[in-house]
């Protein structure tokens, strides 16, 4: 079971860390996680992505390269999104889901996925 946790309200310009973990199997186990967001009327689109072994990571686009920053750590057997500089539009709710193997930037991909976690940007 994943579950996301972090989220709040946030004037524009703060930062958050969001957190992903992982209850009944360990991340190493060959796991990538991913990070989605998605506001209401819109698809749920990846943000970023790490493999928990390898520690490779990928940045969906230039609006968050720069901005947000993913991490593990495998003694805690989680995973970090640290969200900088945020803006109004990056509110939303955000998601962690993971896959066995190698990220992939497709969304289907991932199989087992946390409830969300809601970040609210206030101008």
């Amino acid at each position: 079971q994943l579950q996301a946790f972090g989220g709040g309200l946030v004037q524009a310009g703060g930062s958050l860390r969001l957190s992903c973990a992982a209850s009944g199997h360990s991340f190493s186990s060959g796991y990538s996680i991913g990070w989605f967001r998605q506001v209401p009327g819109k698809e749920r689109d990846l943000i970023a992505a790490i493999g928990f072994n390898s520690g490779n990571r990928y940045y969906a686009d230039s609006a968050v390269k720069g901005r947000f920053t993913i991490s593990r750590d495998k003694a805690k057997n989680t995973v970090y999104l640290q969200v900088s500089s945020l803006k109004p539009e990056d509110t939303a709710v955000y998601y962690c889901a993971t896959r066995l193997g190698a990220y992939s930037i497709y969304r289907d991909s991932y199989t087992n996925w946390g409830q969300g976690t809601l970040v609210t940007v206030s101008s």
